[in-house]
């Protein structure tokens, strides 16, 4: 998946994260949290796993956690890729068969 625009997904509400990615050289993750110290590493990995599975790597993301639970995450991500990379159609057998 390429990331042709800067995009958004989510909120700044409690229990919500708000993603921004944004074209990149590289793969980049910013990430502010609540609960960093506890979680920090967790939503990391789930970020780069996620860009792994749709096989980005030139992106730029900005996480802006309130305490999301890992499926907010990924949701948010999965809906601000996206966005920022002009496709209309979701494989949602492939996004369903992530479960573990």
């Amino acid at each position: 998946m390429e990331i042709k625009q800067t995009s958004v997904a989510g909120t700044l509400e409690s229990s919500d994260i708000m993603i921004t990615v944004k074209p990149a050289e590289e793969r980049k993750i910013i990430l502010e949290s609540s609960v960093e110290k506890q979680f920090g590493q967790q939503i990391r990995n789930l970020i780069n796993q996620t860009l792994d599975r749709l096989q980005v790597t030139n992106v730029s993301v900005i996480a802006q956690d309130k305490g999301a639970l890992d499926c907010t995450i990924q949701a948010r991500l999965v809906t601000a890729l996206h966005r920022a990379s002009g496709e209309e159609s979701y494989d949602w057998k492939e996004i369903d068969s992530w479960k573990d």
